[in-house]
């Protein structure tokens, strides 16, 4: 997992939705920047799908940036091809740029292991958390509150601490990706 304090790692990516070019700078006066790794055929995304839009909706006011990015090989996961995730961002009303890492130069970078995967970072652009939404998962009866990560981002907006040793890696699909392309600490 990437450690935290780590310096947000650089990106320029296309918004899938408005083909626009979204950069890590674009949210150097935001209170935060909570990045997470998506895909459209991943159960455990599709399973909080729901609860990402209401995420990105409940947070739009309080400055708080969010962009979701997917990496994975749609060569052989072509239902993750960019307007596959266009459909899925204009379906759910994701308010948040959904961007398409296709070197997966930017997931390696920031060690995404699974969609989804969360990475959150203060107003410095310093990793203050990473690790899952909730407890829920596809099949399990509990709920998806967004709790763990919901409770980082409201200390983070608070000026609060946030807990380091509560923070539980995400669980979901590993990242597709493409043949030879793996990175060292997924192998």
């Amino acid at each position: 997992m990437l450690p935290l304090q780590t310096p947000a790692p650089s990106f320029s990516l296309p918004d899938v939705v408005s083909g626009s070019e979204v950069r890590l700078g674009d949210f150097a006066d935001a209170r935060g920047l909570l990045v997470m790794f998506i895909s459209v055929h991943c159960p455990y995304v599709q399973h909080v799908a729901t609860a990402l839009a209401d995420l990105g909706r409940d947070y739009a006011p309080s400055g708080l940036g969010i962009v979701a990015i997917s990496a994975n090989d749609i060569a052989a996961y072509p239902q993750d091809a960019p307007e596959h995730l266009q459909k899925m961002a204009r379906d759910l009303g994701f308010v948040f740029p959904v961007l398409y890492d296709e070197s997966q130069a930017v997931a390696k970078a920031y060690t995404a292991a699974c969609t989804p995967d969360f990475f959150l970072f203060d107003a410095q652009q310093r990793l203050v958390y990473r690790g899952q939404l909730d407890d829920s998962r596809p099949g399990s009866d509990t709920p998806v509150t967004g709790a763990d990560l919901r409770t980082s981002i409201d200390a983070l907006l608070a000026g609060d601490p946030i807990d380091e040793a509560g923070q539980k890696p995400s669980m979901g699909c590993n990242v597709k990706w493409k043949p030879g392309n793996e990175p060292d600490y997924f192998l």
